[in-house]
């Protein structure tokens, strides 16, 4: 073999050693701390040794609404050390009931009914829902008894709730929805990931990243 030609084949291979380098960093780094998602003050997760996904939403947004069959297809196939959980927020004391309303929901085991209806009545339909009255007379349209919503509506439990999903929204500085914390220290929405489908996949960073500090057992990596 010619020097010429060891030379001309010892460049092809750098160069090709160099561009899988840096393909590498670039899906390394592909979501940045600070650009894609930011690292928020940790609050202790309700799903044990999976990973936490937790959406803030309220019914109200149009947002929201956008988001909710992306995010329905999403949870479908999201990854298996993963959960998906829904948190009303309450932003201000206008979105109590419409979060008392969710709980209400998750108490008579009737999410999967009565969630994503409503979501269509509002922003579809053109329909207002602002009082108990009125959501009681929706649950009611959709085979749920009215009763039963209101007094879980009512209930201690359902109080509860809304008060820890306020003060969690507080203590993560949250100001929009939708909002997706992910293990409880990472926030990312549709402004920062650049829309919703991208902002799926920014979730699907910060689980594996999140994967990964927990078996590094530290908070930062």
């Amino acid at each position: 073999m010619t020097s010429a030609r060891y030379r001309r084949m010892t460049g092809v291979f750098l160069g090709a050693l160099l561009a899988l380098l840096t393909a590498g960093t670039q899906a390394a780094t592909k979501y940045l701390e600070g650009i894609e998602y930011i690292r928020i003050s940790p609050l202790p997760v309700e799903t044990g040794d999976k990973i936490e996904v937790r959406e803030i939403f309220w019914y109200g947004c149009p947002h929201c609404y956008v988001l909710e069959p992306t995010l329905v297809k999403w949870v479908k196939t999201m990854p298996a050390n993963a959960r998906f959980v829904r948190m009303p927020g309450v932003l201000n004391p206008s979105w109590a009931d419409h979060a008392r309303a969710y709980y209400a929901f998750e108490t008579l085991g009737a999410v999967d009914q009565l969630h994503g209806p409503l979501f269509e009545a509002m922003h579809k339909d053109g329909r207002h829902f602002n009082d108990l009255d009125s959501l009681a007379g929706f649950v009611a349209e959709r085979g749920v008894d009215a009763g039963k919503f209101r007094s879980a509506f009512r209930s201690f439990s359902v109080d509860s709730k809304v008060k820890a999903a306020q003060q969690r929204g507080q203590r993560w500085g949250i100001t929009a929805v939708p909002t997706i914390i992910v293990d409880g220290k990472f926030m990312t929405n549709g402004t920062l990931a650049g829309g919703y489908e991208s902002m799926m996949q920014v979730v699907e960073h910060l689980i594996q990243k999140s994967a990964e500090e927990r078996a590094g057992g530290s908070a930062r990596k």
